[in-house]
């Protein structure tokens, strides 16, 4: 059974018995925003992250969804990416495609990955360029209080430590306010170079989801959610808090296992 309520400025959280009834949910959630989306723009514009985020999304290759889902109005993007070949162990485009991407009839087209042959700082200028362009064609929304882009949905995972994409805690790259896409080239995890969406484009989206699962998470859910002390340095994943969008926290039940007791209608 489902545990669902709403935090009052921290989203709304989705707590799972087991990570199947978790995948479940979660593919329910991005269906339903697809066809929302097809419906109002004609498109569906999403960015993935790496991680057990794409193994979470494997029901989306099954009945009905594979069926019912229009995935032809789908565009593809990466909240972040590690700077290594498509071919790589550690890319994020390769864990997709074998996941995901390779087993539904996605238009290859429309799949926006990093140029894998540049630089961090390249790669993560031109993959800002390409965004600009799908911005201009409307391709990708964009946000009506600033210049940013208004993505459909951005579905991130979290670390222990509480990063989302490649936004580590105390790195400058949380302050990055002029950018869309930046760089990093000292990731505390490996691989060291990564490209990375910044948070006012995370918090431009009409959707962001957060997936996150296993006990060895559930301090950084906690301090993520949580009233906690004010001089606690705020983690990344706290840092993500749509404008207008709507945020929404799928969570197995190790993850929310330190959350404050809020009361849940079942």
């Amino acid at each position: 059974m489902a545990l669902s309520g709403v935090h009052k400025d921290r989203g709304e959280l989705r707590i799972h018995e087991s990570l199947d009834e978790l995948g479940t949910d979660l593919a329910d959630y991005v269906a339903e925003l697809s066809e929302a989306s097809v419906k109002e723009r004609g498109v569906f514009a999403i960015a993935l992250s790496g991680g057990s985020l794409i193994g979470l999304m494997g029901k989306l290759c099954e009945a009905p969804y594979n069926k019912t889902v229009d995935w032809t109005k789908w565009y593809i993007f990466w909240a972040d990416e590690r700077v290594v070949a498509k071919n790589h162990a550690d890319s994020n485009y390769k864990l997709a495609k074998d996941g995901l991407l390779s087993k539904v009839p996605i238009v290859p087209s429309h799949v926006h990955s990093i140029n894998d042959s540049l630089s961090a700082e390249e790669a993560a200028n031109e993959y800002e360029f390409d965004i600009r362009q799908l911005v201009k064609t409307r391709t990708i929304g964009v946000s009506d209080i600033s210049d940013c882009p208004k993505f459909d949905l951005i579905l991130l995972g979290m670390g222990p430590d509480g990063h989302v994409a490649s936004l580590f805690p105390s790195q400058s790259v949380l302050d990055a306010n002029d950018e869309w896409v930046t760089f990093i080239t000292d990731s505390p995890k490996p691989p060291p170079e990564r490209i990375t969406f910044t948070l006012p484009v995370i918090n431009s989206a009409s959707n962001v989801a957060v997936v996150v699962a296993g006990e060895d998470k559930a301090e950084a859910v906690h301090l993520a959610i949580d009233d906690v002390v004010p001089d606690c340095p705020p983690l990344p994943a706290r840092m993500v808090q749509p404008t207008k969008g709507k945020l929404v926290w799928f969570l197995d039940k190790s993850a929310a296992s330190k959350l404050d007791g809020y009361q849940f209608s079942e």
